[in-house]
């Protein structure tokens, strides 16, 4: 207690936004089960050196339960098991490590080209007990061409799907799937798209797919098969841009 009596003034933690919900909610238990506590863990370090380092918007911190870690963590609905995942444009590590907390029987990589983000993932990656489930690599996806490929590629907020496939989907293993997370206007973009993916060789129609518990709290995925025929290249598209720190909800 200071000189003089009275309470003692706790040093608020950084960067708190009024309304900040930073302990769990009840459906972080059913998604991220024994692992609720690292899922915890890494929302904290979001809220703390995400947003001192420009990972993460402050705006974002009260919203990072709802529209980031569980946003991400749903399409571990859609993942086989045992799968192995690329996630390209990580970014912050998302969707890829709260895919891997809510799924501990699959392998992701996170593929990122910016240095201070590629250095939080390698922190946070050993913070949060994860080596032996998650590596990350540094470059772009067209860097990583030819030496990964996985089972599922992920991407959240990398680019526009007439660009992403030809970014993406040379990464994935015949048989395999791309998912994007996307928002309302999935439908429209691969309208946009199909011809892309027509010059590859891929006739599948991509399918949106709705995960989580419902369609105002779930997450909306396009899923695009990789088929197993022989992949063409796509038009040459311009190099990756770099993430951007996000700033809302995209379903």
């Amino acid at each position: 207690m200071p000189e003089g009596g009275g309470v003692p003034r706790e040093t608020p933690p950084p960067f708190v936004v009024p309304g900040d919900s930073a302990q769990a909610p009840v459906e972080a238990s059913r998604v991220f089960g024994d692992r609720a506590d690292r899922a915890q863990a890494y929302r904290d370090l979001l809220a703390t050196a995400g947003v001192e380092r420009g990972l993460i918007g402050p705006r974002e911190v009260p919203r990072l339960w709802d529209r980031h870690l569980l946003n991400c963590a749903y399409l571990g609905e859609v993942i086989d098991a045992e799968a192995s995942v690329i996630d390209i444009g990580s970014g912050a590590g998302l969707p890829g490590i709260p895919l891997a907390l809510a799924r501990p029987d699959v392998q992701v990589r996170l593929v990122e080209p910016l240095e201070r983000r590629y250095t939080f993932l390698r922190e946070a990656i050993t913070e949060l007990g994860l080596r032996d489930q998650v590596a990350v690599a540094r470059g772009r996806a067209e860097d990583v061409r030819g030496e990964f490929s996985a089972s599922v590629v992920t991407a959240r907020a990398v680019a526009p799907l007439s660009t992403l496939y030809g970014w993406a989907l040379p990464l994935v293993q015949t048989g395999g799937h791309l998912l994007a997370i996307k928002g309302r206007s999935a439908s429209d973009e691969i309208a946009a798209a199909a011809e892309t993916l027509l010059r590859m060789g891929i006739a599948d129609t991509p399918e949106i797919v709705q995960v989580g518990p419902d369609e105002e709290s779930g997450t909306t995925v396009v899923r695009v098969p990789r088929g197993h025929g022989p992949l063409r290249a796509a038009a040459a598209a311009p190099l990756t841009p770099k993430k951007r720190a996000p700033r809302g909800r995209r379903r």
